[in-house]
């Protein structure tokens, strides 16, 4: 039985689902325990019709993703996921505004506890983490803004979290479009993806924080050979950005909520314009830069994605499914495939783990899903 029949069966209609779009959502082991010796549970890939008018073939064969068990289980409202130099990972509330480090190998909670500051409300609250030389960065709502901070962490300390320190202030807020997601690139500077909180003409104005992809240092200045002088701006015309990634070519990519018709990846350039509000989805203006994939709402409203095994992999909220994406260079190599189709409800953070292992965060707790028993976890992936 699927996952959704579990929950009908267990909750019944005493639960109900919101889906909204601007939000847009097998057999596995016990938390904690070692993958099961039987062969795991490999998911069938679904080629997605609808992953927007390419006119390609079908998706090629070889996708497949085998989902090795559950870490750990019991999170509330998961958003960010960072894993630390020896293989923990640390995963923020976003309503709670705590940091909690898992155990890598056997699922073990560790509360680190509530970091100063944080406003949640609405989709904001405490969201993306990042990990960098004995500092762990959070981006989070506050009083009066989305900002960066970072916090020290281990060395004497052991498992205590340092007290905040702002590295960027002055992003835009607001009940939704917060983005939230951060990375450190390749070169060693600072990423963050942020939305428009609503405020569609943010998008377009440079100006702005809002609806924006952002590049800076570790210290939160603007990071050398940005392409606007003095500025972190990196990219712009964006609606609500919640996933970034590389690929092994160093090259970016990231997915960002449509509104009522297509979510999108796009292959992020310095200093391009991705069309928001003025385009949603493919323009073919050349003013505006294409999503490489795109996806009706219904099926995506994306948030973390990650690269591994030559895809992108992108978790999605209503879609409630992995899809992946193949790429070859900067292009899609075949159609979007679809997996754990509304097995395990609303998919918030991929993570690469390395050697074809990803970290897949469920969302069921964050005020939009039918939360069951468990919820939410994450779960541990093999892909190919």
């Amino acid at each position: 039985m699927s996952r959704p029949a579990v929950v009908k069966a267990l909750w019944g209609a005493a639960v109900l689902v919101l889906v909204a779009g601007c939000s847009s959502g097998g057999t596995e082991d016990r938390p904690g325990t070692a993958p099961p010796t039987s062969p795991p549970v490999t998911a069938t890939a679904s080629a997605s019709a609808s992953a927007g008018p390419s006119g390609s073939a079908s998706a090629p064969a070889g996708g497949r993703v085998a989902v090795a068990g559950t870490l750990t289980e019991g999170l509330r409202s998961p958003w960010g996921l960072a894993e630390l130099p020896g293989g923990d990972l640390l995963v923020s509330s976003r309503d709670e505004r705590t940091i909690t480090r898992v155990d890598g190998r056997t699922g073990a909670k560790t509360p680190l506890g509530e970091v100063p500051g944080v406003v949640p409300g609405g989709e904001g609250g405490l969201m993306g983490l990042a990990v960098r030389d004995g500092w762990v960065y959070a981006y989070l709502t506050a009083e009066s803004d989305n900002r960066i901070v970072r916090m020290r962490y281990g060395g004497g300390d052991g498992d205590r979290l340092g007290a905040p320190q702002p590295v960027l202030t002055g992003i835009p807020k607001g009940l939704v479009h917060n983005g939230g997601r951060i990375a450190f690139g390749p070169d060693r500077m600072l990423y963050a993806g942020t939305g428009e909180t609503g405020r569609t003409g943010l998008a377009q104005d440079r100006e702005s924080l809002g609806g924006k992809v952002l590049r800076m240092t570790p210290e939160g200045r603007p990071a050398p050979g940005n392409p606007f002088a003095g500025s972190v701006v990196y990219s712009y015309g964006h609606r609500n950005v919640q996933g970034i990634a590389w690929d092994d070519e160093g090259r970016l990519w990231a997915a960002e909520f449509g509104q009522n018709t297509w979510d999108e990846l796009n292959l992020v350039e310095p200093g391009k314009n991705y069309g928001w509000p003025e385009a949603e989805g493919r323009a073919g203006e050349a003013r505006f830069v294409d999503p490489v994939a795109q996806w009706p709402t219904s099926e995506a409203s994306p948030s973390g994605i990650a690269y591994a095994r030559g895809a992108i992999w992108m978790a999605g909220l209503r879609g409630q499914r992995l899809w992946r994406v193949p790429l070859s260079g900067a292009e899609r190599s075949g159609d979007p495939e679809a997996f754990l189709s509304e097995e395990y409800g609303r998919l918030r953070t991929v993570l690469a783990g390395g050697g074809g292992r990803l970290w897949l965060v469920t969302s069921e707790t964050d005020g939009r899903g039918t939360p069951g028993p468990g919820d939410d976890r994450i779960l541990r992936l093999e892909v190919s």
